[in-house]
């Protein structure tokens, strides 16, 4: 049975040295459905235009040049790292739990069958658009926190830490009133309702994490 396309947004990326190989996996794509760019090699895939659109790589892992792990890593490094897959006629255990535990969505043999293939490739498209969403949604939260002042901010680390206002007057060596003040501007400016709520978006922001 063949596997339905995503309806996530985003293009599959496939990068292979092997010309004829790149233009069956392209062709098999595209009929199912799927925007598809191929590329010869990974200098040509970091060269393409837009590079922050969505979607996913499907790549070989022995390239001349930048090969396939290189191009995951640097993948990595950018605001919105595509998921990979790995698609390849040589691996081996070792580079196999490399890939994996750098998020590789897959790594699969080039004999695997296209079911396989076309379900990695699901969940890969899958993922970006959710992890895209949650950074959109941590960029939204992050705007609300640069209205704190740095008083507001020291505050809220004693807060989500579950301390009382006397304890965090002492911390800071201030009044008790302020503490209250400050805590008021907190709920006011991030529009929350609870130290619970107020908890969980510190936590989805990573804001105090080292």
């Amino acid at each position: 049975m063949t596997a339905t396309p995503s309806k996530a947004p985003g293009t599959v990326f496939i990068v292979d040295d092997d010309t004829s190989f790149l233009r069956s996996i392209s062709r098999l794509l595209m009929v199912l459905g799927y925007t598809v760019e191929a590329y010869a090699s990974a200098e040509d895939f970091f060269a393409r235009p837009e590079p922050e659109r969505p979607g996913c790589v499907v790549t070989d892992l022995q390239m001349p040049g930048i090969n396939g792990l290189q191009l995951q890593e640097t993948l990595r490094q950018d605001e919105h790292p595509l998921p990979v897959i790995f698609l390849t006629g040589q691996g081996d255990i070792p580079t196999t739990v490399s890939a994996m535990r750098s998020g590789a969505e897959d790594f699969l043999t080039k004999r695997a069958p296209k079911e396989e293939l076309l379900a990695a490739v699901e969940r890969a498209l899958g993922r970006d658009a959710r992890e895209r969403q949650q950074r959109q949604h941590q960029r939204k939260l992050r705007r609300r926190f640069a209205d704190l002042s740095l008083r507001e901010k020291e505050v809220l680390s004693h807060v989500v830490q579950g301390k009382m206002n006397k304890e965090i007057a002492d911390a800071l060596n201030i009044n008790l009133r302020t503490v209250k003040l400050h805590r008021t501007n907190l709920t006011r400016k991030l529009n929350v309702q609870s130290v619970a709520e107020l908890t969980r978006m510190v936590d989805e922001t990573g804001l105090f994490k080292s």
